[in-house]
């Protein structure tokens, strides 16, 4: 339970029972957090986060918030990132210290949800992700075996990458980039382009299409998750999946190798902690270490396959070119005349 509130903080509804399998309550979410804050705090600094709250625990009513309440005390800092489709801004909360993740814990928010870049650089991110999702029919373990087939692709890229269980049914690969050239489109292109590799390579066992008709049996390599409108389930955060806590705790690559049932890759949060004393943080890396990616993965597949498709010699249509809209501003559009082979307007918004 709660040894110690930090500053500023006051914790209600201790007992309120959050997972009731093993009888896991509010209190003892909030103890995790501080006791993780040194592991967790380093993922979360600057990076504007979506707080996923359960006021009623794992099996109650859930909802995503990203603004941050108005009730929120004076010393929690925000972040205001400008709205893609309405107007204003939205006002992220930015978990920078102890008293911060206490804070958010308070509101039951069993899980942490930051973006892949820092503020204030939000069109910089600062790694690429691969989320894998086992289909119906496949597990964790599935996970595994396309985890090593990323890892394989990567190595041979001079790549270095790291892994972590999602807490929930599968599995995710980092490749920390650190660099202040990264773009979205970039790490989006790479991604893609990955999957869709593994895809080819791995046909029976691999999917890139979202689509879930397509899942059975396979292993989904969610290469989406790299764009600046999405957030990634943070290290050392809980998970509200399944009816005991279960953490997104990095593991190393020999762990995993070795890993023969699913059940030990999924961490309580006690096993967790003991993991992190004995261990220490094993995605540390993740946040210095500077890497690029290869030139021939820049640009985002699906404009360099219509690029492909045309000869811009003998048309005036202008090239495709990925711009992100600078933050606070509205998105510029062009309504364009295009005779082709037939007569027809394009209505191209700035992305």
């Amino acid at each position: 339970m709660i040894k110690k509130s930090p500053a500023g903080v006051a914790f209600t509804h201790p007992e309120k029972v959050f997972f009731p399998a093993n009888d896991f309550r509010k209190g003892d979410m909030v103890a995790y957090y501080l006791e993780a804050a040194p592991f967790i705090l380093p993922h979360l600094k600057n990076r504007p986060v979506t707080l996923i709250r359960f006021p009623d625990g794992a099996k109650g009513e859930h909802f995503y918030e990203k603004n941050a309440p108005r009730f929120h005390p004076p010393w929690l800092k925000t972040f205001a990132v400008w709205r893609s489709s309405h107007e204003g801004s939205i006002d992220y909360i930015l978990i920078n210290d102890v008293r911060s993740l206490a804070w958010c814990a308070n509101l039951a928010a069993i899980e942490l949800h930051p973006f892949l870049h820092r503020a204030p650089a939000i069109h910089r991110p600062t790694l690429v992700a691969f989320d894998l999702d086992p289909g119906e029919g496949s597990t964790i373990l599935s996970c595994v075996d396309v985890a090593f087939w990323i890892k394989e692709v990567l190595d041979g890229l001079g790549l270095k990458s790291f892994a972590k269980v999602s807490g929930s049914k599968g599995v995710q690969v980092y490749v920390p980039l650190n660099s202040p050239r990264a773009t979205y489109d970039q790490t989006g292109g790479f991604a893609r382009a990955v999957a869709e590799l593994l895809t080819e390579r791995h046909p029976d066992r691999v999917v890139s299409n979202m689509s879930k008709r397509l899942r059975k049996d396979r292993v989904l390599v969610d290469w989406s998750q790299n764009s600046e409108g999405k957030t990634t389930v943070c290290a050392y955060s809980m998970r509200a999946k399944r009816d005991e806590p279960f953490i997104s705790a990095p593991v190393g690559w020999d762990e995993l190798r070795r890993a023969k049932k699913p059940d030990p890759l999924f961490f309580s949060p006690d096993q967790a902690l003991s993991r992190m004393k004995k261990l220490g943080d094993l995605f540390a890396p993740v946040q210095t270490l500077r890497q690029s990616l290869p030139k021939g993965f820049a640009a985002a597949p699906a404009l360099g396959e219509y690029a492909r498709k045309r000869d811009f010699s003998r048309t005036a249509e202008p090239p495709p070119k990925a711009a992100p809209a600078a933050a606070g501003k509205e998105r510029n559009f062009v309504i364009q005349k295009h005779a082709a082979s037939h007569l027809h307007y394009d209505f191209r918004l700035e992305m």
